[in-house]
């Protein structure tokens, strides 16, 4: 198992935690750190046993606090376009293959409550704020903040907090959408947990194939939409596991899934 500066990877069964280990700067993003994190990515997706990646901050202060300040100073108009920035290490993310969960155990501000957006599922702490106070600097949040706000929340609400780099509550956050459920501190890992168990009880190809169709279908028109609906479901229609899936729910047990 690799060995990482900024990141901590644990696996406890079927779950794999990216911990980011920066407490004494509220685990700030660093171009170091987003490297690291896709290091562990491409590591864990070639792991058979790993079925959910999860990804918290160390400490209970901050999930992340936003991307080093000192890095986004010395950065100049044609570093934007360069590889490996934020937002395509965000676009990895959202198109991770193994389903993904936030684990918002502390604020999640700028870059990290983009890093959050671009998980499958959100859940957080009810001592959790998010935010994204980008336009403070004088720059907007660009790793995905003004769209996949904006699609999971609704224009009005993103053009809100984003103009005002207003901090929301954990309470009202799950109120706009942005997360799933509110859970104490000390319940927030066994939320996780019970979240992770029912996504891997579902057929893994299934899971995969649902989320291609959700992204992709939600940049597009209806008619190509559910087109792709379709072709994912014709995919699914020709596997080991639709068969036992079907199979298992006629016959009243439990399903073994082999991902074929």
């Amino acid at each position: 198992m690799t060995i990482y500066e900024t990141i901590v990877v644990e696996r406890e069964g079927n779950l794999a935690y990216i911990i980011i280990n920066l407490p004494e700067v509220r685990n700030r993003l660093s171009k170091e750190t987003l490297a690291e994190i896709v290091e562990a990515l491409e590591e864990l997706k070639n792991d058979r046993e790993v079925g959910c990646v999860v990804f918290r901050g160390q400490g209970d202060k901050a999930f992340a606090a936003g991307a080093d300040i000192n890095q986004l100073n010395a950065r100049q108009s044609l570093d934007m376009l360069q590889a490996g920035g934020m937002q395509e290490v965000y676009d990895y993310i959202e198109s991770y293959e193994k389903p993904t969960i936030a684990m918002i155990n502390g604020v999640a501000l700028g870059g990290g409550c983009e890093l959050a957006m671009a998980c499958d599922i959100r859940l957080i702490a009810d001592h959790a704020r998010m935010g994204l106070p980008e336009l403070n600097l004088s720059i907007i949040p660009s790793a995905g903040g003004t769209q996949r706000l904006t699609r999971l929340v609704g224009k009005g609400k993103a053009i809100e907090m984003i103009l005002l780099g207003k901090f929301i509550s954990a309470e009202e956050a799950k109120q706009i959408g942005l997360v799933s459920e509110v859970v104490p501190l000390a319940d927030l890992k066994a939320k996780v947990e019970e979240t992770a168990k029912q996504i891997l009880a579902k057929g893994p190809l299934a899971v995969k194939l649902a989320k291609i169709a959700i992204h992709l279908g939600s940049d597009v028109d209806m008619k190509t939409g559910l087109m792709i609906e379709r072709l994912a479901q014709a995919v699914l229609f020709s596997t080991e596991d639709k068969t036992e899936g079907t199979a298992a729910f006629i016959e009243k047990r439990k399903p073994v899934f082999l991902s074929k």
